[in-house]
């Protein structure tokens, strides 16, 4: 911990011990009491600024270090660090996982975010940005008959243009999501990949998002996006259509292909 650090004990405080600990942390970083790489206090003193146990604090260290908000090193102390976005991705993936039709809530998130993100990148999106949209609008036309790969391309031209905002809360929210919103991605792709039309509508819709951002035209870019989401959504209810109308296999039909496949 710096020397010039000041911490302050809210007395008053009734929380249990373990969440003084963690408050504490909270409230120093946002503060800027506390910053990346600052060594906290040795135990007994923490433990007794906080008036918490030590076994309480070390449950608290070693909960923070999961997350990868502090470091223990042994022997040095406890350093402060900054979480990998990639934990947090995990964690909400294993929270939301369960909830019923969370890739349908995820998605109104993305859509939420991306128009924001969108906004904000006709704005500050630098050469780099445009390079990097350039790659995965390539990689889209590339990959576009292969449901995964293709997936992993829409993903990642989508995720570019949230970086392109250059909000890094913006950017941390989607990271945050990412697992979900990669799986809607490929479920997505796979559902429609059969449907009249679609190759085009991917290669093309995702140009033209593309070439309003390059001109900086905001409420032209903000009209396509939404258009984007529409039009994905009719692709799925055309392909749940097309499903719907195809015939159930019987065993006469199984009987059938597995002598052809022989």
């Amino acid at each position: 911990m710096n020397d010039d650090l000041t911490l302050k004990r809210n007395s008053g405080e009734a929380t249990g011990g373990y969440d003084r600990v963690l408050g504490f942390l909270r409230d120093q970083l946002l503060s800027g009491q506390l910053k990346t790489g600052d060594r906290l206090l040795p135990e007994r003193e923490l433990a007794a600024l906080l008036g918490v146990g030590r076994p309480v604090l070390r449950e608290a260290l070693r909960a923070l270090a999961m997350i990868g908000a502090v470091e223990i090193r042994h022997g040095i102390g406890t350093i402060v660090r900054r979480p990998d976005v990639s934990t947090l991705s995990e964690f909400f993936t294993f929270v939301m996982a369960q909830q019923s039709d969370i890739i349908e809530d995820v998605m109104e998130a993305r859509i939420a975010i991306e128009h924001h993100a969108l906004r904000l990148a006709c704005r500050r999106a630098t050469q780099s940005d445009f390079d990097r949209l350039d790659a995965a609008l390539r990689q889209i036309v590339e990959t576009i008959k292969d449901p995964v790969e293709g997936g992993k391309a829409d993903y990642l031209f989508h995720e570019a243009i949230v970086r392109a905002a250059h909000s890094p809360v913006l950017m941390n929210v989607y990271a945050a999501i990412s697992d979900l919103m990669m799986r809607s991605h490929l479920d997505r792709r796979e559902q429609i990949i059969k449907v009249d039309g679609i190759n085009e509508f991917l290669v093309d819709h995702h140009r033209s998002i593309f070439r309003a951002l390059l001109d900086r035209d905001l409420a032209k870019a903000d009209e396509l996006l939404a258009r984007h989401f529409e039009i994905g959504a009719d692709f799925r209810r055309r392909a749940t259509i097309q499903a719907s109308n195809e015939p159930f296999p019987t065993e006469n039909s199984k009987a059938r292909s597995e002598s052809t496949n022989r």
